[in-house]
């Protein structure tokens, strides 16, 4: 199995990235993942959306086919997200535009949220709210909120507080059970009954 995390600030050297690193790493001692994929939109800034990116075009088939391919591999995904101004990052959102090839189409994801202090909960709802529409991303029902993060995954090797040792534990559970949904949906994929072709929106 195959698990891409997406780190969804685009800001340099951010407390996201520092999650979806740790998150990585926990993954590869997993015994049924066998290769991970991970994205950090800090490092891959991509363009806005523009109609464009439904059309043949030399800009996006460079830009996005790549990363298209390595989604589109992928059995599960892990998204984690900070908090801006109550709101999921833009590039984020861009990012849920961009996957109109089905990348993502009947995959579980995990979200994990990331908050400098107390927040945290609002990317959670936005998530699950607006960008399953047209994906067909399966967010499953477990999420994890790491609050005060500056104070957390500090080390990757071991927890250096009671609450690191928490989360981190929630954290673990939850990814467990992701990779269990990846092994399922699989059965879903692979039944014949999804027609993106004819169905290629969400109602």
């Amino acid at each position: 199995m195959k698990l891409a995390i997406i780190s969804g600030s685009h800001r340099a050297g951010s407390e996201s990235g520092k999650v979806a690193r740790y998150v990585q790493h926990k993954l590869t001692s997993v015994a049924d993942v066998a290769s991970t994929y991970s994205l950090d939109l800090a490092d891959n800034p991509l363009p806005l959306w523009d109609p464009e990116a439904w059309q043949p075009s030399e800009k996006w088939e460079r830009l996005w086919s790549p990363i298209s391919a390595q989604l589109a591999s992928s059995d599960a995904f892990v998204i984690v997200t900070p908090e801006w101004s109550g709101m999921v990052p833009a590039g984020l959102k861009n990012f849920f535009l961009l996957c109109t090839r089905g990348e993502l189409a009947h995959k579980p994801a995990l979200i994990v949220a990331v908050s400098a202090s107390a927040g945290g909960a609002y990317p959670i709802a936005e998530l699950r709210m607006s960008s399953y529409k047209n994906t067909y991303l399966c967010y499953i029902p477990d999420h994890v909120i790491i609050r005060n993060v500056r104070e957390l995954f500090n080390d990757v090797s071991a927890p250096q507080s009671a609450d690191d040792e928490r989360i981190r534990e929630r954290l673990h559970y939850a990814l467990g059970i992701l990779v269990q949904y990846g092994k399922a949906l699989r059965q879903v994929r692979a039944s014949g009954v999804i027609d993106l072709a004819k169905h290629p929106y969400g109602m």
